[in-house]
C-alpha cells in the first residue's frame, strides 16, 4: 500500500478543490469520511480518500482534525440519534422507534453507526466507545427512566430492537422489512418493546405461587 496517500502527500494528477467556508470544508469531509470509514473501515480508507470524495485537499484533514485518526472519531459518535429517548414519554417509544425506523437515512445518505464501528472492529477502542455510549444512553440514563426489575436489562434489550431492526430495514436493506408497511411494522414492534417499558415484564415469573 502506498503510504502517501495517508499523509496527504502530492498526487499525480491535481484537481480542482471546491471552495468552501470553514464550516462547509468540516461539513464535507465530515460526510466524505462517515461514508467511507462505514464502507471500508479505518484501515481500508485514506485520508487522500476522504479528501477526494469531499472535494478538498488532504491538507485541510489535519488542518480542520488533525489526524485520521481525529477525524474517524469524529464521525463515529451516534449518540445524537437516540436523544428522544432522554424526554421522550415511555407510550410514545415504540411509535418514535418506527418512524425512525421507516423515515430513518438510507446507507448511502448516512451509514448505519453499527456498520463503522464493525468495519473497524480491530479499533478496540472504538469499541470500547461505542460500549460506554450505548451504556450511559440505554443501560444508565435510559434505565432510570424505566419502573420494576431488570431495568438496565430492558432498556439494552430495547437498544438492540433498535439497533438490529435499522441495520436490517435501512442498510442491509433485507426484503420483509424493507416491504413491510408502517401500520404493520408499528404493530409488531408494540409487541416487542412495550413489555420492556412496562413495570411487569411478562414471563418473569414474579406472579407464581
Amino acid at each position: 500500500m502506498n503510504r502517501a496517500s495517508d499523509t496527504g502527500g502530492c498526487d499525480d494528477h491535481p484537481r480542482r478543490a471546491r471552495r468552501y467556508d470553514a464550516a462547509g470544508t468540516r461539513s464535507a469531509l465530515l460526510g466524505a469520511a462517515a461514508l467511507r470509514f462505514a464502507r471500508y473501515g479505518y484501515d481500508g480508507c485514506s485520508v487522500r480518500d476522504i479528501a477526494k470524495d469531499a472535494g478538498v485537499d488532504a491538507a485541510l484533514v489535519y488542518r480542520y482534525f488533525g489526524s485520521k485518526e481525529a477525524l474517524f472519531d469524529a464521525v463515529s459518535t451516534s449518540t445524537g440519534m437516540f436523544e428522544p429517548l432522554r424526554h421522550l414519554p415511555l407510550d410514545e417509544v415504540s411509535a418514535w422507534i418506527c418512524d425512525v425506523v421507516s423515515r430513518g437515512p438510507t446507507e448511502e445518505e448516512a451509514p448505519h453507526p453499527l456498520l463503522t464501528k464493525l468495519r473497524s472492529s480491530s479499533r478496540e477502542e472504538t469499541v470500547g466507545r461505542f460500549r460506554e455510549e450505548i451504556t450511559e444512553v440505554f443501560s444508565e440514563g435510559f434505565a432510570r427512566r424505566l419502573e420494576g426489575e431488570d431495568a438496565e436489562l430492558r432498556a439494552e434489550l430495547m437498544a438492540a430492537w433498535l439497533m438490529g431492526i435499522t441495520l436490517l430495514r435501512l442498510a442491509i436493506r433485507t426484503p420483509a422489512l424493507a416491504a413491510t408497511p408502517d401500520d404493520t411494522l408499528l404493530r409488531f414492534l408494540r409487541a416487542g418493546i412495550d413489555p420492556l417499558l412496562d413495570a411487569g415484564c411478562p414471563g418473569d415469573g414474579s406472579e407464581d405461587g
